[in-house]
């Protein structure tokens, strides 16, 4: 007797709902396609080409006229130059119209022609850098004056162009082997991390303390809540203003508390010291983000059955003992969760070092290093390389995340 084996194959209903399926995803696919995929292949195609911000301009040619000399020496001079110090341009003409009461004394030169009162004159391809001098002598009844705005008011046109260096198809690794020339890459790359891994985890440890603190309930717990979100709502640069005016070496409260307390002798330069710089911005960090790590730790304690607590309070177990063998169990969730959030956000943090310290006294990251790179010196090229290298940073830690931390619900 033959077995029965179900069918193979697709049939005509099944593609028509394949098709229909892809129909409705493809506005979808084509909208994180055109937000995030095209703008990361652009860094990336942009990492692999050292220029700066004044080679964004396509290579084009640029002229400028002039009236010389005076009597038998007076001549129209064309200065004509390449935009780019290393691009070629080709096609270069220039075309301009003689004054009425003008004449030329001398023979046009080899890549000029006149017809008419029509000046015409190709010059074919410009190498990167190159420039051209056109001297034009000539002879005139009409007064200086009268000549010069006559001259002037005819502006030359060029034409030419060159391939920009975005869309050129040289590739190269100078950006790359700059970037890991030296040590100074290790040096950032170790201050970043050490930002990013104590101020994730000290922002989760206080998180998870406020949110021990918090799941009771007695008079004013909305107004404590509220207060606790403060430093996460409030703008930035308000909040980073005040902690350097706070801390200022000169004129901060905190110098003179701890001068009058005894502590120190003499004022300190907390945001201008190493290392203490970079320990500040750390402290900074985990005081701001905190909030974030309260509220979801807060709901999902808040969530937790009461009921293994009071078999806890009848088996004798002390506080610590709840939390260690009951509620921490069941937080590990939520703070695998929070890590790897907290861990990208903080690794791509920018503003409020920037703010605090510039970048300056060891707490330069590689977010301010992109900045400096692309902006302070102009060289888009290193910018975007060293935004290539924070991405594969935290594609790695993302793999190792999931691959060996230990999946839990929600991950």
């Amino acid at each position: 007797m033959s077995t029965a084996h179900p069918p193979t194959g697709t049939g005509a209903l099944a593609k028509r709902e394949a098709r229909l399926a892809w129909g409705l995803l493809a506005p979808t696919l084509i909208s994180v396609a055109l937000v995030v995929v095209l703008p990361l292949l652009a860094v990336f195609w942009i990492s692999f080409k050292p220029f700066t911000l004044s080679d964004l301009r396509p290579p084009a040619p640029i002229v400028r006229e002039s009236l010389r000399g005076s009597g038998e020496e007076m001549r129209i001079e064309y200065r004509l130059r390449n935009s780019s110090q290393d691009e070629m341009i080709s096609g270069v003409t220039l075309s301009d119209q003689l004054p009425e009461g003008v004449a030329l004394r001398e023979a046009l030169p080899e890549p000029c022609r006149l017809e008419g009162r029509d000046l015409f004159c190709d010059f074919g391809e410009m190498s990167g850098g190159a420039r051209e001098r056109l001297r034009l002598p000539i002879a005139t009844d009409l007064a200086e004056d009268v000549l010069e705005e006559a001259v002037e008011g005819s502006a030359p046109v060029v034409t030419g162009g060159g391939q920009s260096v975005l869309s050129s198809p040289k590739l190269s690794l100078e950006n790359y082997k700059r970037l890991f020339d030296g040590g100074e890459f290790w040096t950032v790359f170790g201050v970043t991390l050490f930002y990013t891994v104590f101020g994730t985890i000290g922002a989760l440890v206080m998180g998870l303390f406020a949110a021990l603190l918090l799941n009771k309930s007695f008079k004013g717990q909305g107004f404590i809540r509220g207060l606790y979100l403060f430093p996460y709502v409030a703008p930035v640069i308000a909040v980073a203003f005040t902690w350097v005016t706070l801390f200022d070496p000169f004129s901060g409260s905190a110098n003179a508390l701890l001068i009058q307390m005894g502590v120190t002798q003499e004022a300190i330069n907390f945001f201008g010291d190493r290392p203490l710089a970079l320990i500040m911005v750390t402290v900074f960090e985990i005081w701001r983000y905190f909030p974030l790590s309260f509220l979801f730790i807060l709901a999902r304690m808040q969530s937790i059955d009461t009921a293994m607590y009071e078999a806890a309070d009848m088996d004798g177990a002390s506080p610590f003992q709840k939390f260690w063998l009951l509620s921490l169990p069941q937080l590990l969730g939520i703070l695998s969760v929070l890590f790897l959030l907290r861990f990208i956000w903080t690794f791509n943090k920018f503003d409020d070092i920037f703010l605090l310290t510039g970048g300056n006294a060891g707490t330069r990251t590689l977010t301010v290093n992109v900045y400096e790179q692309a902006f302070a010196i102009s060289n888009i090229g290193a910018g975007a390389a060293v935004a290539v290298v924070i991405l594969l940073c935290l594609l790695c830690f993302s793999v190792f995340f999931f691959k060996f931390i230990s999946r839990e619900e929600g991950l």
